[in-house]
C-alpha cells in the first residue's frame, strides 16, 4: 500500500519541494514532502478556505485541524497575530514540516503538536480545517466529533469539502446527529464552505 497523508509515520520517500501562498492580506513560504496532504502546491480546497472563510476571532485559541505542511494554520496566525493557534496532525513528518514553516516565517503564536498534546481545557474561538476525508466516513465523523464540541461559546468552525466527496452529508450529520447549526457558506469550484456553530438559546 502507498504511503497515506494521514498515517502517523509516513513510509514513502522525501521529496522537499516549497511553494508560495499570496493571498490578498498577506503571504508566505511552505516547506512541504511527499506523505504529507498537498505536496507542492496548496490545494484548490484550502485556498478556497483561505480566500472565502469570515475572519478568524482576534484572540484566544484557534486551531487547525489535520494541519498538514500548515498553509491554514500560517495564515490563521498571520490574520490573528493576538490568538493563539493550535496546529495538529497525526502525521509527524507534517508537524515537523508545519513547525519549520512556522519558525520560517517568523510566527511566534503557532503551536504544533499530535492531537493527544492540546490540553483537555483549550477551547476554540474558531477552528478551520479541510478535514481528511478519504479516512473514511466513520473515522471522519468521529473526529469531528472530539474536535467540533470544544468550541468556545460565541466560536465558529469552518470546514472546505468537496461536494462530490460527501459534503451536504456531511452537513446533515453535523446538524440531524451532532446538534450545530450548518450554513453553507459558500461553493465554488466543486468545493463547499461550510460555517459550523452551536445553536443559541
Amino acid at each position: 500500500m502507498p504511503s497515506q497523508y494521514f498515517e502517523a509515520e509516513p513510509t514513502v520517500g522525501s521529496a522537499p519541494a516549497t511553494y508560495s501562498v499570496a493571498l490578498p492580506d498577506t503571504s508566505f513560504t511552505v516547506r512541504t514532502d511527499r506523505g504529507v496532504f498537498s505536496h507542492g502546491a496548496l490545494d484548490l480546497g484550502s485556498r478556497l478556505l483561505l480566500l472565502e472563510a469570515p475572519p478568524p476571532a482576534a484572540a484566544g485559541d484557534a486551531l487547525d485541524l489535520g494541519c498538514g505542511a500548515g498553509p491554514i494554520a500560517l495564515a490563521l496566525a498571520r490574520r490573528s497575530p493576538g490568538a493563539t493557534v493550535w496546529a495538529i496532525d497525526v502525521n509527524e513528518r507534517a508537524r515537523a514540516l508545519c513547525t519549520a514553516n512556522a519558525h520560517d516565517n517568523g510566527l511566534t503564536n503557532l503551536r504544533v503538536c499530535a492531537p493527544g498534546e492540546v490540553p483537555e481545557e483549550v477551547a476554540f474561538a474558531t477552528i478551520w480545517s479541510n478535514p481528511p476525508i478519504r479516512i473514511g466516513k466513520a473515522a471522519l465523523h468521529e473526529l469531528l466529533h472530539r474536535w467540533l464540541p470544544r468550541l468556545a461559546p460565541g466560536g465558529e468552525a469552518v470546514l472546505v469539502v468537496q461536494k462530490h466527496l460527501g459534503a451536504d452529508s456531511l452537513a446533515r450529520w453535523l446538524q440531524d446527529t451532532e446538534g450545530f447549526a450548518v450554513e453553507r457558506f459558500r461553493s465554488r469550484a466543486g468545493y463547499r464552505l461550510l460555517r459550523v456553530t452551536r445553536p443559541t438559546g
